[in-house]
């Protein structure tokens, strides 16, 4: 039987959350954020942020005022592509938003052989030292597979349960 405090916290969890237009000193803070990172340059679209932690980036035709309008009268679950979390250390970028920014991604790349791609798609940590501390962007040839965080002696992964590869048997 469910107790009251986790059937509420299930219902906060669930409950419609507006969406969140970035506002254009927000947007470039993010965008600075990524050069120090990952060396990114601009980033095109709006960027629109639900919940506390997770960022969309919309590259439709609707303005920021047209997507509210939208949003007043009907109920808008997501706006754009899945484009990274915020997180302890900073932006964690998605498998999307790697590859939306394939092109300006210049720094802390690890790039993967094929054996450690493999792993990863099947979510596992890499047990690996990098020197580095931090989120690495995560490559495999020509492929980015997302957003890793280096610790001293692994790279965490986190690829979802939904979206791994599974074992077949």
């Amino acid at each position: 039987m469910m107790n009251y405090k986790n059937s509420h916290r299930n219902n906060e969890e669930n409950a419609f959350t507006p969406m969140k237009i970035l506002s254009f000193t927000e947007k470039e803070s993010i965008v600075n954020e990524l050069k120090d990172l990952f060396g990114i340059r601009e980033i095109k679209g709006t960027m629109i942020m639900k919940g506390r932690e997770k960022i969309f980036l919309f590259l439709g035709d609707f303005k920021p005022r047209e997507l509210k309008k939208l949003e007043n009268n009907i109920i808008i679950e997501r706006t754009g592509v899945y484009f990274g979390k915020i997180a302890d250390g900073g932006l964690r970028l998605s498998i999307e938003g790697t590859n939306i920014l394939k092109e300006q991604i210049t720094k802390n790349i690890f790039t993967l052989d094929s054996k450690q791609a493999e792993d990863w798609i099947f979510g596992r940590d890499l047990n690996i030292e990098t020197g580095k501390k931090g989120f690495l962007v995560m490559q495999h040839n020509e492929d980015f597979l997302g957003c890793g965080k280096a610790s001293e002696k692994k790279i965490g992964n986190f690829i979802p349960k939904a979206r791994r590869l599974r074992e077949r048997g």
